[in-house]
């Protein structure tokens, strides 16, 4: 060799064939250092190897379901996925931009205006799932609320006429009834066992793509609905990359056995796989009021509120023109006390630091909002508070929240 010619690294010395045998057992040793979690107990020593293919081949597989855990799940929820078309009547006057002058009016008269108002017929849509055989259906209140007419297609090509039932806007749920007999049902999950990281499945009829699929995890949980964007409603949500779009509102969100866990509603649209779901918990526990065609309750005490922390608090009170000065602890600021509500009559004051309420510790405002939405209306609730340096004890009992 000359001095002007380099040395071939090791592995171009091996040669072709030995080269695979490399990579087949570097591949081998990947897989058991790195075991599939899809395939459980396959050890891959260098005495089984040679069993490999065999053993691969024998994994048992359910019927239906020759493709992968996805398309089974798909396969039990799919058929009780339902598409919801509405429509809404909007009476409404097209402007002109020479009558509708505000001199033209006061000039002429509002009684000579042209172009009286003329009806209009606005058209929506989302998704749904049935949870009876007899027809009743779960979606998003927003999705059906002040429709004329509702419209509910089955996966099979079958079409309804849909009954809106019931509807609660704070939780965002809604329940719609058609006329149907042996109907193909979704099956409920338990939300509360959900886990960060879990499998998420979104299924729905997104843009108008009927019956599309998504699938991602569980992004996080218990995420606010004033962190979400809509602090109107009274929601924990589940949060999922699993690609949700226009039209899969209202649609299941599934695990990985095919059960629903949430129902799709909400999307980021300042972002990119950030979508929210209503825990299926949630829906259970008001879907047969809704059915029923009852008012869902929901117990409120009149505060407005935020998070206060040492380090807010010493930040705020370094200010010489503050009102009064906080407590550098850990709790809720009132900012606010409405008029005539359960907080006033219980003498809550703008500056108050919530501490604790009913025994439990609080921190966020999250906390103290699940406390009151899980109370019930009347209920007497010890709240503890930091007001100018002393700690008092408040009773208040909250009141049925008017729409």
């Amino acid at each position: 060799m000359s001095s002007s010619e380099k040395p071939l690294l090791p592995w171009r010395k091996i040669g072709t064939d030995a080269l695979a045998v490399v990579l087949i057992v570097l591949t081998l040793t990947a897989f058991q250092v790195f075991p599939n979690p899809l395939i459980p107990n396959l050890s891959f020593s260098s005495n089984q190897s040679v069993a490999l293919a065999d053993e691969l081949n024998n994994i048992p597989v359910s019927p239906g379901n020759t493709h992968s855990f996805i398309a089974a799940a798909v396969q039990r929820v799919g058929p009780a996925v339902v598409r919801i078309e509405t429509e809404t009547t909007i009476t409404k006057r097209v402007q002109d931009p020479f009558f509708d002058d505000p001199f033209f009016r006061g000039f002429f008269g509002e009684e000579i205006l042209p172009n009286p108002p003329q009806e209009y017929h606005e058209q929506g849509e989302g998704s749904g799932f049935i949870v009876e055989p007899n027809g009743i259906v779960i979606t998003n209140a927003h999705v059906v609320s002040g429709a004329d007419k509702v419209t509910v297609t089955l996966k099979d090509g079958r079409t309804f006429k849909g009954e809106v039932r019931g509807i609660d806007e704070l939780s965002d749920l809604a329940v719609v009834k058609i006329d149907g007999e042996n109907l193909p049902v979704a099956p409920l999950g338990d939300s509360s066992q959900l886990q960060v990281g879990d499998w998420a499945i979104a299924v729905g009829n997104p843009l108008g793509l009927e019956n599309t699929v998504t699938l991602g995890i569980i992004s996080t949980l218990n995420r606010s609905s004033a962190q979400v964007g809509i602090p109107d409603k009274r929601l924990d949500f589940i949060q999922t990359d699993a690609a949700i779009n226009p039209g899969n509102s209202g649609g299941p969100l599934v695990n990985a056995q095919g059960e629903v866990i949430g129902i799709n509603t909400a999307i980021r649209a300042d972002a990119q796989g950030i979508g929210f779901a209503i825990p299926i918990d949630k829906a259970k526990s008001i879907k047969d009021q809704l059915a029923r065609g009852e008012k869902v309750s929901h117990p409120y005490i009149g505060i407005s509120m935020i998070p206060l922390t040492p380090s807010i608090a010493k930040e705020y009170n370094k200010d010489p023109n503050t009102a009064f000065m906080l407590p550098e602890i850990n709790g809720v600021l009132v900012v606010k006390v409405m008029p005539k509500s359960p907080s006033a009559a219980s003498g809550f004051r703008r500056g108050d630091v919530v501490t604790e309420m009913d025994g439990q510790t609080i921190t966020t405002p999250e906390q103290l909002q699940n406390l009151v939405e899980n109370s019930r209306i009347g209920e007497a609730l010890s709240v503890k508070v930091q007001r100018g340096g002393h700690t008092q004890v408040l009773t208040v009992r909250p009141a049925e929240m008017k729409e």
